[in-house]
């Protein structure tokens, strides 16, 4: 380098032909020997805008950085404007990079580029549209494709995180880029199966494009669709198909891809479908959302949910410190957030401090009115938890105005006011209500069902004087109501039915009612056949009857009942001779003991006279039990000796087969 440098001019022209030749093959490494070219003279312009172009290539931003910020005197803004705001841009110095591109004197192509992107990651979607659209308008080169699709990613994150609904810009959906920034903007749209038809084409176009590529393998193609089979997944998700979605992540998970954006989301996306379930899974996931770099990846929202889905983590895992932590960190981000402030509540209440939980709640509310009703609605729901009196949650319920005149919190009050028989609050609640809609929305399908239903309400309730009100209020509203007529009618029955009677006169005559119903339809119907049927079979002989035939219908004598043989008219029978024998008032139970006083007692080895008996070791002395056959000897032993299973009670049956016939020659009397 130092002969270089003394060589003068020459070696100058040598080494510039050297730094021209390795830049136009692309070889910035060695491109860097312009260094040698500022040794000989440091202020070079064109060698240090040669100098900070081969660093950047290399990717050594900070070094690119700060050669610029080392030379600003010769590097002014104007020179190298482009340079400096990409490599704060790449540093993730957004901020910086736009202040750079803002004072550059003259806005190049290149610079409104940079300043397109810049805008997107600072979300200022609008401003970013503009530029875009402006970009396109006025340059025609090959990056025209590439355009059109950062477009129509400003488009997709419009809609998914403003919630705006996308003009139609016309654009092509040539690649598979923009078929899937389309279906991201579906999907903000709530339109969620058209949005998965855009995926399912994104992914043939990426097929497609990348397999015309013999260097790009299998696996290439995989790593390169993964982006869109989590947009997949995630449709699978809010559809309600859980099990679907957690196998697609799992798989995108198990590619390892490079992007530590995505998978940090499907990490995430992971966590929600586990819940409070498969804790030691989530566990493990959550790690892959604290990966370096995923900050500059994601948007504020997207960050904003990891860190809200981390503090519920810690929530159902037990660890009650890290929770709190996780949720006064992101208060302190964003003051006037709900669920900071709810995770905490849960927390609290998860150890029983009731109390404190409300009183936090409390205390936002009174500081974010704004954001008040829904939290006003976790105080009430925690006081009823607590056991707190229902009239107090109430109170609470009530005091949120945008919501008091809602059909559901008028039901929800009335609801919780007549199960503490508070009925005067509760047609309180109703009158309110009915005020409100009468300054607002007069005749509103809402103001005459809340109308009809204070009166039901009143009716039930007893007080008919002021459901007479309500509902002649509204029959004044629509004369030709016939329901409400009938209901008004019903009413005044109650109260004055002379009234009544004057009123039933508005009642249409049958006659002029048209009913609109089909007879012949409504007769061929399955439930009338099915009744006609059954009709016809009860009533088929007595219409034979009555044509004067003369058949009188034989009645069936019954049978008598045989008495007993040994029944006795003189004797009262057992008034409890129904009830089994167990249940009869004289049963003392059955008599312990006989059969036990032939079983051997005593101590073990002594002998009494039934354990004689028993004795099979005395076969030789003792008789046989059974008869042998063609044995006199023994026919006379068997009949002195009975084995107990022959034994039978006195009076018992012979046989099983006398009792039976005795039952079949017996009637169904009951003596």
């Amino acid at each position: 380098m130092a002969a270089a440098a003394a060589g003068g001019p020459g070696a100058a022209a040598a080494l510039w032909s050297e730094v021209n030749r390795c830049g136009q093959n692309g070889d910035f490494a060695r491109a860097l020997v312009v260094r040698s070219l500022l040794q000989i003279s440091k202020d070079d312009v064109t060698a240090l805008q040669c100098k900070v172009v081969c660093l950047i290539q290399n990717g050594s931003f900070k070094e690119a950085l700060s050669v610029i910020n080392t030379h600003t005197k010769v590097l002014s803004s104007d020179v190298i404007a482009f340079e400096k705001a990409y490599c704060e841009y790449r540093l993730n110095r957004i901020e910086n990079a736009l202040k750079t591109i803002q004072s550059a004197s003259q806005q190049t192509d290149k610079l409104k580029e940079l300043y397109g992107q810049v805008l997107y990651r600072l979300e200022r979607y609008d401003d970013c549209l503009a530029a875009y659209r402006d970009l396109i308008r006025n340059s025609q080169d090959e990056y025209e494709e590439e355009r059109k699709t950062n477009l129509s990613a400003v488009v997709a994150a419009q809609s998914t995180w403003e919630r705006v609904m996308p003009e139609n810009l016309g654009l092509r959906e040539a690649t598979y880029e923009l078929c899937y920034n389309n279906a991201c903007a579906l999907i903000g749209q709530g339109k969620l199966n058209e949005a998965m038809k855009k995926l399912q084409k994104a992914e043939e176009l990426c097929r497609q494009s990348l397999s015309e590529d013999s260097d790009v393998t299998e696996e290439d193609i995989e790593a390169e669709l993964a982006i869109i089979h989590g947009q997949m997944a995630y449709i699978m998700q809010l559809q309600g198909r859980t099990e679907d979605a957690l196998q697609l992540y799992n798989q995108i998970i198990k590619l390892k891809p490079t992007d530590v954006g995505l998978l940090a989301v499907i990490a995430n996306n992971i966590i929600t479908i586990n819940k409070d379930q498969n804790v030691f899974d989530s566990k493990k996931k959550v790690k892959l959302t604290n990966a370096e770099g995923v900050e500059h990846k994601l948007s504020k929202k997207q960050l904003q949910a990891i860190e809200f889905n981390k503090a519920l983590l810690a929530m159902y895992t037990n660890q009650a410190e890290q929770c709190r932590k996780l949720s006064a960190s992101l208060q302190s981000q964003s003051p006037e957030h709900l669920l900071p402030v709810l995770i905490q509540a849960a927390q609290l209440c998860r150890e029983k401090q009731h109390t404190k939980a409300i009183g936090l709640l409390q205390d936002f509310a009174e500081q974010h009115p704004a954001n008040a009703a829904e939290i006003k609605l976790t105080m009430a729901q925690l006081k009823i938890a607590q056991g707190i009196p229902v009239t107090k949650a109430c109170m609470i319920l009530r005091s949120i105005e945008e919501l008091q005149h809602k059909p559901g919190m008028v039901s929800a009050l009335v609801t919780m006011y007549s199960h503490e028989e508070d009925i005067d609050s509760a047609i309180e609640v109703f009158t309110q209500a009915i005020q409100w809609y009468q300054q607002f929305q007069a005749k509103s399908p809402v103001h005459l069902s809340l109308i009809r239903e204070a009166a039901n309400f009143k009716l039930k309730h007893g007080r008919k004087k002021e459901a007479i009100s309500d509902l002649e209020e509204l029959w004044k509203q629509n004369p030709k109501d016939v329901h409400t007529l009938a209901q008004l009618i019903s009413a005044y029955s109650l109260a004055d039915p002379e009234k009544a009677k004057v009123l039933s006169k508005h009642l249409p005559s049958s006659d002029t009612m048209s009913l609109k119903v089909d007879v012949d339809a409504l007769e061929n119907s399955h439930g009338a056949t099915y009744v006609r049927k059954k009709a016809g079979k009860l009533t088929g002989d007595s219409q034979q009857k009555e044509q004067g035939q003369g058949e009188v219908k034989k009645k069936k004598k019954k049978k008598k009942g045989k008495l007993p043989k040994n029944y006795d008219p003189k004797v009262t029978p057992d008034p409890e001779r129904w009830l089994p024998m167990r249940e009869r008032s004289y049963y003392r139970g059955r008599k312990k003991g006989k059969k036990k006083d032939q079983v051997g007692k005593g101590t073990q080895g002594s002998t009494t006279a039934g354990s004689s008996e028993l004795d099979a070791s005395r076969t030789a002395s003792s008789p046989p039990t059974s008869p042998r056959p063609g044995s006199a000897a023994a026919v006379s032993a068997a009949s002195n000796v009975i084995p107990p299973r022959h034994q039978k009670p006195a009076g018992a049956p012979a046989t099983k087969k006398k009792q039976q016939q005795k039952k079949k020659k017996g009637g169904k009397g009951g003596w």
